[in-house]
C-alpha cells in the first residue's frame, strides 16, 4: 500500500505540477495579453489626444484669423462711416458758405474780374448767388450771368466760350477738400 500511496501522491504531484505550470502559463499569456490591450489603448488614447489637440489648434487658428478679418472688417466699415460723416458735414458746411452773401459775391467778382482779362466771361451760378450777382456785376458788360436752378450752390466761372472752366460749386469745392482730408483721416484710422 506504501506503493500505492506513492504512486498516487507521484500522480498528484505531477497533475498538480502539471496544472500549476498550465496555470502559470495561462497567468503569463494573459498577463502579456492584457500589457499589449493597456500598450495598445495607451497608444489610441495618446493618438486621439494629438489629434484632438492639433484640431483644437487649427480651431483655435481659425476662430483667430475669423476675429482678425472682423476687425478689419469693423475698422473699414467705420473708416468708411466717419469719411462719409465727415464728407456730408464738410458739404453742409461748404453749401452753407457758398450760398448768397457779401462772401461769395467777393469772391465771384474777384474771380471774374482776375479771369476778365483776357475776354468776355460767363457766370453760371445757382438761383440765389445768381439773382446777387446780376446786380453786383450789371456794370461789367463783358459778364454775363445765367441761372443754374440745379447748380444747388456756388458758382462755375466759363471763359473762352466755355472751353475753360473754373469750378465753385458746393459739389466740387468739397470733393477737393475731401479729396485733401482722406488722407490724414485714413491716418488718424490707422493710429
Amino acid at each position: 500500500m506504501e506503493n500505492l500511496d506513492a504512486l498516487l501522491n507521484k500522480i498528484r504531484s505531477e497533475g498538480v505540477d502539471a496544472a500549476k505550470a498550465e496555470a502559470d502559463a495561462l497567468l503569463a499569456k494573459a498577463k502579456a495579453d492584457a500589457d499589449a490591450i493597456v500598450a495598445a489603448a495607451k497608444k489610441e488614447a495618446e493618438t486621439a489626444l494629438a489629434t484632438a489637440k492639433a484640431e483644437a489648434e487649427r480651431a483655435a487658428q481659425g476662430a483667430e484669423a475669423t476675429i482678425r478679418q472682423a476687425a478689419r472688417d469693423v475698422l473699414l466699415k467705420l473708416g468708411q462711416d466717419i469719411t462719409a460723416l465727415l464728407e456730408r458735414t464738410l458739404g453742409g458746411a461748404v453749401d452753407e458758405s457758398l450760398k448768397a452773401g457779401p462772401l461769395v459775391e467777393k469772391l465771384v467778382a474777384d474771380a471774374v474780374t482776375a479771369y476778365i482779362k483776357g475776354g468776355a466771361a460767363e457766370v453760371v451760378a445757382a438761383p440765389d448767388v445768381a439773382k446777387a450777382l446780376k446786380t453786383k456785376l450789371a456794370a461789367q458788360k463783358e459778364v454775363t450771368v445765367v441761372t443754374d436752378a440745379q447748380m444747388g450752390t456756388g458758382f462755375r466761372v466759363k471763359l473762352a466760350g466755355g472751353r475753360v472752366e473754373h469750378d465753385f460749386t458746393g459739389a466740387s469745392v468739397t470733393d477737393a477738400l475731401a479729396a485733401l482730408l482722406r488722407p490724414q483721416l485714413a491716418e488718424l484710422l490707422k493710429d
